[in-house]
């Protein structure tokens, strides 16, 4: 009997194994649903229940843990999600990771809106109240998600999990991807037997925050069995980042007198770690001002934002009244949410107090005197202010107007740049003949406006007295320069004009004297005591001194005062031309092929130093030669030029033939100018006048030239 019964509990122990290893068999390790899809239809309240996960190490769950990516969101040991504080429907997926002593794994939580009501369909897609979730197909071959810290310290290699596969016998493991044979190589690696994954070193998250490798598994002769499967490999974040400001120098500006909670300027810090996680959520704060006076506590820093804004009343901001107009803070940037176990980052932001308008520009005296010759330009006093405002901006820079006392436009004011002084100026000489004194009423502004609170007193006007001081000043020609209009021919000693001189100095008896300065041709004489211009040598409308028909010359008129002073006066005189020029022939060469058949010899054309109607038009003739009309002609082309023909054709020689023109004057003049014809050999292309060198003059002309030369 005692044998039976030990035969039938061994039975039963037997039946229980074998039920138990049927069921490792069917148990995959880890979340046994990768995706849950939740709908929501409306806001989530403080903890409401969001869905319940399921995870199974295959192993009981020894030391199961569970961490969820949303912070307003909480996990329970059993799995429970629940709302941490109340949040809008349009709550983001999340992921929930779930690590125990021999498994890790990683869910994916997907929000979906909808109109149906949520907690019935999370019930039913859930089955709240039933032990079971809803479980994903069987699968021959799994890569369950891995998720491993950054930072790990040795000894390496570590197992960080295993390839699931119902495979048992003559199997091989094999994983590609980066992070084994592609860059960065070597991190991680398989075991083929048991494909259990091996991380070789520790890892960086901030230079590669997730790893997906491909699994598969062959036979032993390396034969594809099956795969592949995907293995995601997630690093874990770990605060080894320290936040960094990296957009300096942070420089700010704030106007004087702005109102409390003003912005002066935003600080921003980099983390590099996962912004998901409090390892990057960064708080800020200010360490230390510099200076500390009016106030230690001239500004805050808004701890999440950053934003530098003012926390002192306006007047505590008055430029003119500060120690100093620029502040140094020490800013502070922690992460972990500004817990004391953050890391943390500095950064200087300087703050300057800018200048307004707040002070009008006031002249340090009611009245400035200045005392100036006659005849003078340039300063002749400088007019100064105070200005308390900032000498860098335009709330200091002096802008002076003459607003009285200046209608002729004899002054102008300008700003010194560098002192703020108003450089008064004759800009115009002064006349003391007419006035002796001048008074002049001067405003001075700011470059910007002032502030409405602030006016312009009777402080920022001020009145200039200047005396002028009498002068000798030179005699004045009038009118200058003298035109006067004259025939070239007059005769010599001919009044050409009688220039007038004034002295200006009207209150002194002062005599003038006349003197010649600049005469180029020499033709002119004057009488030093009328001012009386004469001509001493004929005028030439030709004369390489005369230019466009216009004659220059200059006059000087010295008074007797102290010290003597000059003047200088112009006289042109405009030439009236006279036919006074006979006309010449040109060219007065020609050449001529013996045996051309055209016998148009050479167009001549006149010139004459005169102007038109006392040049052209001219008339052409045939000097008189004997018998020379039955050789020659002598056609008019138009008023300025003549043909020159043969009437037969003539031997090789040169031919000196008179040619008489007479321009269109009244009366005109005649002019008889020798033109050579040469009679050349022509032979291809050449012309050859070598031979054509003697000069054929016939007996009878010869005759004649010393009959009219023994005449004259």
């Amino acid at each position: 009997m005692e044998h039976t019964i030990q035969l039938a509990l061994a039975f039963l122990l037997v039946q229980a194994l074998l039920q138990t290893y049927a069921v490792n068999l069917d148990c995959a390790s880890g979340f046994q649903e990768k995706n849950y899809r939740v709908r929501q239809s409306s806001d989530y309240k403080k903890d409401q229940f969001i869905l319940k996960v399921h995870f199974d190490d295959c192993s009981g769950n020894e030391g199961l843990e569970f961490a969820i990516s949303n912070p307003d969101l909480r996990v329970e040991a059993d799995g429970s999600v629940f709302a941490e504080k109340g949040m809008e429907a349009t709550m983001p997926g999340f992921y929930i990771q779930a690590t125990s002593v021999h498994a890790q794994d990683l869910a994916k939580v997907q929000i979906a809106s909808g109109g149906d009501n949520r907690s019935s369909a999370l019930k039913e897609a859930l089955r709240i109240g039933n032990s079971s979730i809803l479980h994903r197909s069987k699968r021959s071959l799994i890569a369950p998600p891995i998720s491993f810290p950054e930072n790990q310290r040795g000894p390496f290699p570590k197992v960080i999990g295993r390839i699931i596969t119902d495979r048992q016998e003559g199997i091989k493991f094999q994983m590609h991807g980066k992070g084994v044979e592609e860059e960065p190589k070597g991190v991680f690696k398989i075991k083929d037997q048991s494909g259990e994954i091996i991380v070789t070193r520790s890892l960086d998250r901030e230079t590669m925050d997730m790893y997906i490798l491909q699994v598969e598994i062959t036979d032993l002769n390396g034969k594809f069995l099956e795969g592949a499967a995907t293995l995601y490999i997630t690093i874990i974040d770990q605060n080894d980042n320290k936040p960094l400001f990296r957009e300096g120098p942070y420089v700010g500006h704030v106007l004087e007198g702005s109102a409390t909670g003003t912005t002066v300027m935003r600080m921003t810090a980099y983390d590099a770690d996962d912004p998901n996680t409090d390892n990057a959520v960064l708080r800020y704060s200010i360490l230390k001002q510099t200076p500390e006076t009016p106030s230690p506590n001239m500004f805050f820093i808004d701890p999440e934002k950053g934003d530098i804004v003012t926390v002192v009343p306006p007047t505590m901001l008055d430029r003119e009244t500060l120690e100093v107009c620029k502040y140094e803070l020490i800013v502070q940037a922690k992460d972990m949410a500004g817990s004391d176990v953050g890391l943390t980052g500095t950064a200087t932001a300087t703050i300057i107090i800018d200048d307004k308008n707040d002070h009008a520009p006031v002249f340090t005296k009611s009245m400035f005197q200045a005392t100036v010759n006659e005849g003078f330009t340039g300063i002749t006093v400088n007019l100064t202010v105070e200005d308390n405002d900032d000498p860098a901006t335009g709330a200091w820079r002096a802008v002076y107007t003459i607003i009285n006392g200046n209608p002729d436009m004899n002054f102008k004011i300008e700003t010194n740049p560098k002192t703020n002084e108003g450089m008064l100026s004759v800009d115009k000489s002064l006349d003391y003949e007419r006035s002796a004194f001048h008074t002049l009423l001067i405003k001075v502004e700011n470059e910007d406006p002032i502030m409405p609170e602030i006016s312009y007193g009777s402080s920022s006007t001020t009145t200039v007295q200047v005396t002028v001081l009498d002068a000798n000043e030179p005699p004045v020609f009038n009118p200058d320069p003298t035109i006067v209009v004259k025939p070239e021919n007059i005769p010599i000693g001919s009044v050409v004009v009688t220039l007038n001189a004034t002295d200006q100095d009207i209150l002194q008896k002062q005599t003038i004297k006349f003197a010649q300065f600049q005469d180029p041709a020499g033709w002119l004489t004057m009488n030093p005591a009328n001012g009386t211009v004469t001509t001493r040598a004929a005028l030439d409308r030709e004369s390489i001194y005369v230019h466009d028909s216009q004659y220059t010359a200059l006059f000087l008129a010295t008074d007797n005062g102290v010290p003597v002073a000059t003047g200088t006066g112009t006289l042109i005189i405009t030439m009236l031309d006279v036919n006074d020029n006979p006309p010449s022939v040109y060219p007065t060469v020609a050449k001529f092929c013996e045996d051309s058949k055209d016998l148009n010899v050479a167009i001549l054309g006149a010139t004459d130093k005169d102007l038109h109607p006392n040049a052209d038009p001219f008339k052409f003739q045939l000097g008189k030669q004997p018998g020379i009309e039955k050789t020659w002609k002598v056609t008019q082309v138009n008023s300025t030029h003549a043909q020159l023909s043969l009437l037969h054709a003539l031997k090789r020689a040169n031919y000196n033939l008179p040619i008489v023109v007479t321009d269109g004057g009244k009366p005109p003049l005649t002019n008889s100018t020798d033109v050579l014809v040469q009679v050349c050999s022509c032979k291809k292309n050449k012309m050859d006048c070598s031979t054509a060198n003697s000069l054929h003059i016939s007996i009878t002309l010869l005759l004649v030239s010393f009959i009219t030369l023994f005449c004259l």
